[in-house]
């Protein structure tokens, strides 16, 4: 190694544009990982159950964290996944807002198609439920409420998919996406990888608007205006997944952001389970092998605990980490967190969140306590859901700054009843992207990656929670169920 190279150590860049901030990270090749810049991203409410995010946004923030990238070996792109958006192929101008995963404006749409029976199509061919949220829902409503969408659609020029292809074609020129992507959509067949002709037929997305779906390690090409090479674009889910080193069937992780996804890789073909809210996705493809994972989502988590903290419940981390004791739930207080309804194992979007228990002597701080037992008990069923379809081997390994709560890690671990690690970096979706920008630099396959960083904590469930306390969780579920159908 030459002096210059002494003073100028090779590293990849992954960048994790979430729902709530654009995150850029740093891999060296000896398996140093750190953070490089942080962009907080706001969400927009123009109506009632609208959630969207300011494209132009979107694309400034991944620019600027991209100044920061400057001299990588190659640069990957995580991204939300089930957000959809529309642009014009030929001036790149989007034409709408990004439409975030959890709006659900197309309800309305996906409960007319439910009611003729065509929950079944999509659910033998994209594995999906015809859930309020499918983004497949969100392109049709694009298509019939964006009126420039029609014409540019009818003159060839319109681009239509979710964020990612908008981030590719813009910053390369790589109109694309991948199938850790596609299989969140409703329209990508699971068995053939591709776009299915039925669905698309089905939720009325012409199949020649959306972009091609290549592999996950992709040779996208330069970065306009920089030297570096765009290798890898991956859904955060599945990034997350790479992280935390899952390689192997049977091994799972649980990552805890505004909302929560668990994950478990299944082997090299698709697993359907029938189990609702338990989801068959592609967990990413390299070359022309195809890993599959079962997903479990629990959809308010993060969010529920600033919910909380909007309250007024608290006002610093440090009144969570004061928080221990007996549980709440076995004091007879039991919160359900389905502030935007119950994802796995219920699919209820209808549930609405609930305390029960509440008396004289009931206090902010037990409520905050409820808060993070019923986040932490949603997990648990979500990855007795996924158990249900894989086989778990291992420890879970979770992250997310719920995870730096002392109490509720120790109290997922209870109801988890199952040995869990708690990664000793913030971001693994930003990791696991840095890893397939790894891959796709050259630098090796999945098993040269750098060794990762030890857990910061080992925990093991001595006290599983009573059967009493199980049951009366299950009881206050079930009266939340359906509040909002009511």
């Amino acid at each position: 190694m030459d002096e210059e190279e002494d003073h100028h150590p090779r590293f990849v860049v992954g960048i994790h544009q979430s729902d709530a901030a654009t995150r850029a990270h740093q891999l060296f090749l000896d398996g140093e990982f750190q953070p490089m810049a942080s962009l907080e991203l706001r969400t927009l409410q123009p109506r009632p159950g609208w959630l969207e995010h300011d494209a132009a946004q979107l694309l400034a923030d991944l620019r600027q964290c991209l100044d920061y990238a400057q001299g990588a070996d190659a640069v990957a792109l995580a991204h939300q996944g089930d957000a959809v958006m529309a642009w014009n192929g030929a001036t790149g101008e989007p034409l709408c807002n990004a439409i975030a995963g959890m709006d659900l404006r197309a309800r309305a749409h996906g409960a007319a198609l439910s009611a003729e029976g065509a929950g079944a199509l999509v659910t033998g061919r994209a594995g999906l439920p015809l859930d309020p949220g499918l983004p497949a829902l969100k392109l049709r409503w694009i298509l019939d409420h964006v009126p420039e969408a029609g014409l540019l659609a009818r003159d060839g020029r319109l681009r239509l998919g979710t964020v990612d292809a908008f981030f590719l074609d813009r910053l390369c020129g790589s109109y694309a996406s991948d199938p850790t992507t596609a299989s969140r959509t409703g329209l990508m067949n699971l068995d053939t990888g591709q776009w299915d002709t039925e669905l698309c037929r089905l939720f009325g997305v012409p199949a020649e608007l959306l972009p091609p779906i290549v592999a996950t390690v992709h040779e996208h090409g330069t970065i306009r205006g920089t030297r570096l090479p765009l290798t890898a674009s991956v859904a955060q889910p599945q990034a997350a997944l790479m992280g935390h080193g899952c390689h192997a069937p049977g091994e799972s992780c649980m990552s805890f952001g505004a909302s929560a996804f668990s994950l478990v890789v299944a082997g090299e073909a698709p697993v359907c389970t029938g189990e609702p809210g338990v989801l068959p996705t592609v967990a990413w493809k390299l070359g022309a092998r195809t890993a599959y994972a079962l997903e479990a989502r629990v959809l308010p988590a993060g969010s529920a605990l600033e919910w909380a903290r909007s309250l007024g419940l608290f006002s610093s981390v440090h009144e969570l980490r004061a928080i221990g004791g007996t549980s709440a739930l076995e004091r007879g207080l039991v919160f359900v967190p389905a502030l935007s309804g119950l994802a796995s194992p219920y699919g209820d979007r209808d549930a609405a969140g609930l305390w029960l228990g509440m008396g004289p002597d009931t206090r902010a701080a037990d409520l905050l306590q409820a808060v993070l037992e019923g986040v932490a008990l949603c997990a648990a069923e979500a990855l007795d859901a996924l158990s249900r379809g894989a086989r778990l081997q291992g420890c879970v390994r979770v992250d997310g700054a719920l995870t730096l709560v002392p109490y509720f890690r120790e109290f997922l671990c209870r109801a988890l009843g199952r040995c869990v690690t708690v990664a000793s970096t913030a971001d693994l979706t930003g990791l696991g992207c840095a890893q397939f920008a790894f891959v796709g630099a050259g630098h090796g396959p999945l098993e040269t990656l750098p060794p990762l960083p030890p857990p910061d904590h080992v925990l093991q469930p001595d006290e599983p929670l009573p059967p009493r306390s199980r049951a009366r969780f299950a009881t206050a579920v079930e009266r939340a169920r359906g509040w909002r159908a009511l």
